[in-house]
Parts: C-alpha cells; structure tokens; sequence
C-alpha cells in the first residue's frame, strides 16, 4: 500500500486523540522532572496540531507521521513514567 487512506487517518487520529485524554501529568510540581514532563505533553500537542495542519492541507503523509510522532511523544512520556496513564497496555507501551 503507497497510499494513506482518510481511514487510516481517522484510526491514529482518534487513537492519539484517546491516549491525550488519558494522560495525565504524575510528577510533582516541584520536581524537576515538571518542566520535562510538560514539555513531553507540548511537544505530543504541537505534533498532533501539525498533523490536523497537514491533513488540512491534503499532505497525507506528513499529517500520519506527525500523529506518530504525536502518540510517540505520550507513549515514551508514560513509559518513563512522567504520565500517569493507569494500566493502559492498549495505548501506551509500559514497562512491565
């Protein structure tokens, strides 16, 4: 398959869309690790606005490698354990 469909869209769209509103920051505000944190959740929102940008301008490709890189940013973030995601293994690919 060389092409990406709306479906596909859609389908990382809607999954990135899902483990945004499951993060939630777990490290105090007074730990260094804040100001990382934060910038993990920016830096997933950034990417995921880039990707509604490049859909928007019918650039298929660039829109799913940015929600990639927009569900990456969450995922490492709740691996390193700076989110707290609950026990979501369906989302996010936790250490064990």
């Amino acid at each position: 398959m060389r092409e990406v469909s709306d479906e596909i869209l859609d389908h990382y769209f809607s999954v990135t869309d899902r483990a945004m509103d499951k993060v939630k920051i777990a490290v105090a505000k007074n730990s260094h690790l804040r100001k990382i944190a934060e910038d993990f959740l920016d830096m997933a929102k950034n990417y995921r606005s880039d990707a509604e940008y490049f859909r928007e301008k019918g650039d298929y490709v660039r829109a799913l490698g940015a929600v990639y890189y927009a569900h990456a940013w969450l995922d490492a973030g709740a691996r390193l354990g700076l989110f707290d995601v609950g026990d979501d293994h369906e989302l996010f690919t936790l250490a064990k």
